[in-house]
């Protein structure tokens, strides 16, 4: 019999008792480990292991039938999901308390999973006042009206805190080789990606067979459309670097329409590109939305939401973790009812 680790939460507090039985948390089993990556050999046979994902991972008791599989976005790890930055639950203990086994990743090359087989050099960059603008929390140092994020101190202090670099290269191959072979360890499961694991995510699910739907917040980047079908906000190259869009043969693109896919997008996207790192999610938005329209033209179940659209504003480029996560959570678990995946 498994042995069954009670848990008691209260904002960032992890407490030895509790006497509201709405706050236990019953874990069934709980874990880490490293899948994927590669093994080197120097020329006296010496091993090296490395470019390998972390999870780690926990299942409820009762677990719904299908896991949910966490990819972080760039210059963040698994914290992402974790506690908010001003000490709220995160998804992870949200799902976990709606009965989802949840699997939080660090992408190789990132976090915990740092042991890169590239050499780096990294060098502390002064750009936290730019990321919180691109990040739509405001306009440094001003804060978005009715932005869904803490004006506390602290808050900002651990969301910046939560970053973390790149050891390596970026190579969304490397990155999805990781992701496929978790997906091939425990079987069928739901992704959920942020911002650059949006393009890990979709190339993810060419290499395994156990992706059961994808859910992405903010994706950025090489969204996957037929040859000669690329729309003009796919051929833009990304502050990434890399480009919006990409082409794929037709008989790749189909296969996205056999998963349910949905989409969503936040707040404060300005409809002119005064503000580069603002309007690039705008063109994300725009962009996604024809990728959806094209894959349910031929047969798919793709969905973009617009949050504002839907009565939830103020989200940054992080809804997942804004002050009205909890709201965020229940439109997605009610997506993931209507399609039979809980």
């Amino acid at each position: 019999m498994k042995k069954i680790i009670t848990m008691c939460m209260s904002a960032a507090l992890l407490l030895a008792s509790c006497s509201n039985d709405n706050k236990v948390l019953r874990i069934a089993e709980q874990g880490s480990f490293a899948v994927g990556g590669t093994v080197l050999t120097d020329s006296l046979g010496r091993k090296y292991h490395g470019d390998h994902a972390y999870v780690f991972y926990q299942k409820p008791m009762d677990a719904r039938k299908y896991p949910l599989v966490f990819a972080h976005g760039v210059g963040q790890f698994s914290k992402t999901w974790e506690t908010t930055p001003d000490g709220r639950e995160g998804f992870q203990n949200i799902f976990l308390r709606r009965r989802f086994s949840t699997y939080l990743v660090d992408q190789p090359r990132r976090g915990n999973a740092g042991r890169s087989t590239e050499a780096v050099t990294i060098t502390p960059t002064f750009d936290e006042e730019s990321w919180f603008n691109r990040f739509r929390v405001g306009i440094w140092p001003d804060y978005f009206e009715g932005v869904q994020f803490s004006r506390d101190k602290e808050a900002l202090n651990q969301y910046f805190r939560q970053m973390t670099p790149n050891i390596g290269t970026v190579d969304f191959e490397v990155y999805s080789d990781g992701y496929a072979a978790l997906f091939d360890k425990i079987g069928p499961a739901i992704f959920v990606t942020h911002s650059q694991g949006g393009p890990v995510g979709w190339r993810t699910f060419l290499k395994t067979e156990n992706v059961k739907a994808i859910v992405s917040y903010e994706p950025g980047g090489q969204v996957p459309f037929p040859e000669g079908m690329l729309p003009e906000e796919g051929k833009y190259v990304t502050l990434s670097k890399t480009h919006e869009g990409i082409e794929v043969p037709m008989d790749v693109f189909l296969k996205y329409t056999k998963i349910p896919i949905i989409i969503y997008y936040g707040d404060n996207l300005p409809e002119t590109d005064e503000r580069p790192e603002l309007y690039e999610w705008t063109r994300r938005l725009h962009l996604t939305r024809k990728w959806a329209a094209l894959l349910n033209e031929h047969g798919g179940d793709a969905t973009v939401i617009h949050l504002p659209e839907i009565g939830l504003r103020g989200n940054t480029h992080f809804p997942f973790s804004d002050l009205n996560n909890v709201e965020v959570a229940d439109h997605l678990s009610k997506w993931l009812h209507e399609k039979g995946l809980d």
